[in-house]
């Protein structure tokens, strides 16, 4: 992920780009297309060269034209080459018609076999490409089904075949690739939703297109592939606790201590200057011997407005609400207590849920961490929606969320899973770090935790939620390595001071 570059385009700017290559540019479109091939043919013989039984799959469309390359390339190179197509070639239009043209001048196809793909040492998917926005078709599906099977090695050209560009998502099913290669920009959709499921190690190359042209067509959203430590405020030898923030957390209704307990742990050591948690007088005594480093206090529903008018209160600098709120009259009332503070606030978990069936308004700066069955409580209307809507286009439903809560001060939407998406209203930015091993309870309470700390610390909200989406990944990428199991929330929060600085 270190060499991709950090800009993401959607298909309809990808087009633009080559379409600035082609008109102002003046590079030939089939030009371009024997780049491409060549780039595909590039990395099959640097990563597999005792792999020379090659299978090329065709389908339609310029997508086709680039595996028509490849097979020519490698033909002429010494490969032992196949080519299928599921359409009939001649039916190609333009420079792919040229490029299966190119290829018929030293070959032919080969007739529609699946039982070539158990024979052959490598494939090369050419099948469907980037401009696929619906299920894929029965037919087409049996052979994905077949190349995923046979466990041979693939390289996709420019997007494996089945996976929607624009939105990361599978559309019915989609071929598992080794290595995906990449074209003129980088698709949006690869880096979210299902794409690292299928995508395999992405390779990125530009066909040499000048500077000038990425100057004229603007990225769509930004890659974050590292932690950008620069955003870290430097501390002076002189620093005291009272420098960096009083982070008040509130959760933790009747039996649910654990998950304030996460989130004022991953505050204190991400480096918050001071934290109170505010919680039921049942979880007093569990969290006062978990966090001993944080103050505890206590209120019950009826004691709320004392809360308001304590001194403390006036000392607190930034709020961070939800981690086993609960959703009764408790949690809604400390919520819309919360609300009218007018200080720097977090939302999370139960506190979201609450909203998405209360009318309440938040005017402070606000940063919201939904994950994908929050964001459908969110954003349900009249008609009901499910986590499964939100995932079919991430992006759209970050944009959504942002409009939600445009009466804030400011907003940044966090919109968790894999690829999270994080959206200040004016840059999407998708996070590249973290594994399988993330999906485990409390992750989001340590998420929390995290950024409202770097708020309390004098970050500010966008690049505070991007700078803590990164180290709660990368701080759970040190521990797990490549293991895909066994990560616990807690793991995430001592490691947090080895990715720290």
């Amino acid at each position: 992920m270190k060499n991709l570059p950090d800009n993401l385009y959607s298909v309809d700017s990808v087009v633009r780009l080559e379409q600035v290559a082609i008109n102002q540019f003046g590079i030939p479109a089939y030009e371009l297309m024997k780049r491409a091939g060549e780039a595909v043919f590039q990395v099959l013989k640097t990563n597999y060269p005792q792999q020379k039984k090659v299978l090329v799959l065709c389908g339609a469309g310029n997508n086709a034209g680039d595996g028509y390359v490849v097979a020519r390339l490698a033909k002429q190179a010494g490969f032992d080459v196949s080519v299928i197509s599921l359409i009939d070639p001649a039916a190609l239009k333009n420079e792919a018609l040229l490029a299966y043209h190119d290829w018929q001048s030293i070959a032919e196809n080969t007739a529609a076999n699946k039982s070539l793909i158990d024979e052959t040492d490598i494939i090369i998917d050419a099948l469907l490409g980037t401009g696929l926005t619906r299920e894929v078709s029965a037919e087409w599906s049996d052979w994905i089904t077949a190349v995923n099977r046979s466990a041979r090695p693939v390289i996709a050209i420019d997007v494996p075949s089945g996976l929607i560009a624009d939105t990361g998502v599978i559309a019915g099913n989609a071929i598992q690739a080794d290595q995906t290669v990449c074209f003129i920009g980088l698709k949006q959709g690869m880096f979210t939703a299902q794409a690292k499921d299928v995508c395999g190690e992405i390779v990125f190359d530009d066909l040499a297109l000048p500077d000038e042209v990425y100057s004229l067509v603007g990225a769509d959203a930004r890659l974050v592939k590292s932690i950008d430590y620069s955003i870290l405020p430097k501390r002076k030898p002189s620093s005291n606790k009272g420098n960096f923030g009083h982070v008040l957390i509130v959760g933790g209704n009747t039996g649910m201590p654990g998950a304030v307990i996460l989130a004022a742990k991953a505050a204190l050591r991400t480096g918050a200057g001071l934290v109170t948690i505010l919680t039921v007088a049942s979880n007093l005594e569990a969290i006062s011997s978990a966090v001993p480093e944080a103050m505890v206090k206590s209120c019950d529903e009826n004691s709320i407005i004392e809360i308001l008018t304590a001194s403390f209160i006036k000392n607190v600098t930034h709020v961070a609400i939800g981690m086993g709120l609960g959703q009764d009259g408790w949690s809604l009332a400390l919520l819309r207590f919360c609300a009218q503070l007018n200080k720097p606030i977090l939302i999370d978990a139960d506190a979201l849920n609450l909203i998405a069936r209360q009318d309440i308004t938040i005017k402070s700066c606000l940063v919201v961490t939904p994950h994908p069955g929050e964001a459908a409580r969110l954003l349900s209307d009249e008609i009901a929606l499910s986590s499964t809507e939100i995932q079919k286009d991430r992006f759209a439903a970050a944009k959504r969320l942002y409009d939600l809560f445009r009466d804030s001060e400011t907003c940044v939407v966090i919109l968790k899973g894999s690829g999270t998406i994080v959206f200040d209203g004016h840059t999407v930015k998708i996070c590249s770090l973290g594994n399988a091993a993330m999906a485990a309870p409390g992750m989001g309470d340590v998420l929390s935790g995290i950024v409202i700390a770097l708020m309390a610390q004098g970050i500010n909200i966008s690049a505070a939620a991007e700078l803590a989406v990164c180290l709660h990944a990368s701080a759970a990428q040190s521990v797990t390595q490549d293991r895909t199991r066994g990560l616990l929330a807690s793991d995430v929060i001592s490691e947090l001071v080895n990715v720290l600085q």
